[in-house]
């Protein structure tokens, strides 16, 4: 059965749009847009269809209310405006649901608040409640109050970590493109829109290394990172554009229209799902190539064994990337020991962990059981 098909039976959707979607050049409220979006979003709420929307534009609304034609470079600064574009936007949407009838609820996330294994699982409580009640929950990442350590730094990855959070069925996209192209087409007019994406390549990642407009955050590259956590999850996921009229009646009724990510068939458990979504990365160990091929290919453990480098200094129990040597992620996980003591043991058998370190807690540098992998 084609993919778009069984979009019919999604009963859980997550909806990101983007500044580009929500505003004019100019920055000011593209009213008539918002306006279409939330009566497509009541409807799929008539339908006993679970709505959950991620929504950008408070920097870049703040910035218009007052005067500016570009967003400022300091923290400070933006967080002054996102605080005053949140309370703005935040209205605008509870205005037109009003209208459908439907009740929305404000939530403000930061990467702190998935970082945490508790408050990950408080923040998937809150939600589901709330989709419990049959309101719709509006999330945006709290720019007031996050710092930049911490950001989770665009809301294409804000969208995929809900899309998790939540076990959503479908994660929708909207943008000021039609979708994902082979190449450029502001540069090539013979680029062709790929109707369908199973593999994020390294030649996807290079064509979309572009940003968005003046007051957008993120470009098709953060999106295309959406996509990948999206697929080894299990979740489809589809890029369209906002302009299209009726764009989301039209997914959901199974038409060819934009790019969509078909996931594997598998579901993540919940603990790899957690690390996939909600972990915030706090270092990187590069592996070589037997280490690589017994993670992917033979559900592995990593040893100490197969450890090139550690790049980042943290603690045991911490999250970290673990990539190839030439800086692909394959993989992130739980770590078993320290940075400065995988140092130390990186190329090392097992055996030998406890004469290099004094003693031996594990075996293992990370067990399969706290690592998730990109298949």
């Amino acid at each position: 059965m084609n993919i778009r098909d069984s979009f019919v039976k999604c009963r859980r959707v997550v909806v990101k749009v983007g500044t580009s979607t929500l505003t004019y050049g100019n920055g000011q409220l593209n009213l008539e847009r918002m306006e279409r979006l939330v009566r497509e979003l009541a409807d799929l709420h008539n339908r006993d269809i679970e709505v959950i929307l991620v929504s950008s534009g408070a920097v870049g609304t703040g910035a218009n209310s007052m005067g500016l034609k570009r967003i400022p470079k300091t923290l400070p600064e933006k967080q002054a405006l996102a605080a005053i574009g949140q309370g703005r936007l935040l209205h605008m949407y509870e205005k037109f649901f009003a209208e459908y009838g439907k009740t929305v609820a404000q939530v403000l996330l930061t990467r702190e608040d998935l970082d945490e294994r508790i408050r990950y699982l408080n923040a998937t409580s809150t939600l589901l409640a709330i989709l419990k009640m049959k309101v719709i929950p509006i999330i945006n990442e709290n720019d007031t109050v996050v710092v930049e350590e911490i950001k989770i730094g665009d809301n294409d990855t804000l969208s995929t970590m809900v899309a998790g959070i939540v076990n959503a069925d479908l994660l929708i996209i909207l943008s000021d493109v039609d979708g994902l192209y082979d190449s450029d087409p502001r540069v090539h007019k013979s680029a062709c829109l790929m109707s369908e994406v199973f593999e994020v390549t390294p030649e996807m990642r290079v064509n979309a290394a572009s940003r968005g407009n003046t007051f957008a955050s993120g470009g098709m590259l953060t999106k295309l990172k959406a996509a990948d956590i999206c697929m080894a999850a299990g979740i489809p996921m589809v890029i369209a554009n906002s302009a299209e009229k009726n764009v989301i009646r039209r997914i959901f009724a199974s038409e060819e229209l934009g790019t969509v990510f078909v996931p594997r068939e598998e579901k993540m458990q919940a603990r790899k799902k957690w690390l996939a979504f909600g972990s915030m990365q706090h270092g990187t160990i590069k592996v070589d190539a037997g280490a690589e091929q017994a993670l992917v290919n033979r559900g592995k453990s990593l040893l100490s064994s197969g450890i090139a480098a550690v790049e980042g200094d943290f603690e045991r129990g911490t999250v970290v990337g673990v990539e190839t040597l030439d800086g692909q992620e394959i993989a992130r996980g739980l770590t078993n020991y320290s940075a400065d003591e995988i140092r130390l043991i990186a190329g090392k058998k097992s055996g030998e962990i406890e004469q290099m370190l004094g003693s031996k807690d594990y075996d293992e540098v990370i067990h399969r059981d706290n690592l998730w992998v990109k298949h």
